[in-house]
């Protein structure tokens, strides 16, 4: 029943660099783990990284060295800072409160020449 706002998608050239936003109620951020996820058409929505409210991250081999997860607490805001994107980083990126049925709207990240 809670909607997380995220912001920052976009198309981009290969090699090119994005970072989305994704804002939640506080009450809910600061106690959580924060995650990302990724969902290509036709395809499962699969978690990308994540980071615990101490600051701790973990990521997914396919984007490790590329994207870094971080969390802003006095803007309830979490981030994805993604760099040296592939075509197949293409998809709709969803932000996502563990343990909870809250998720962001989804936003389209395209890399394409």
């Amino acid at each position: 029943q809670v909607q997380l706002v995220e912001s920052g998608g976009g198309l981009v050239q290969p090699g090119g660099s994005l970072t989305l936003s994704c804002a939640a109620p506080g009450s809910i951020f600061r106690v959580n783990i924060m995650a990302w996820y990724r969902q290509a058409p036709g395809k499962q929505r699969d978690i990308l990284a994540y980071i615990t409210p101490h600051g701790t991250t973990h990521y997914e081999d396919s984007v490790k060295g590329r994207f870094t997860i971080s969390r802003d607490n006095a803007k309830n805001t979490v981030f994805l800072q993604m760099s040296g994107l592939k075509p197949e980083d293409t998809g709709v990126y969803y932000c996502h409160v563990f343990n909870t049925v809250a998720w962001g709207q989804g936003i389209q990240v395209t890399v394409s020449s």
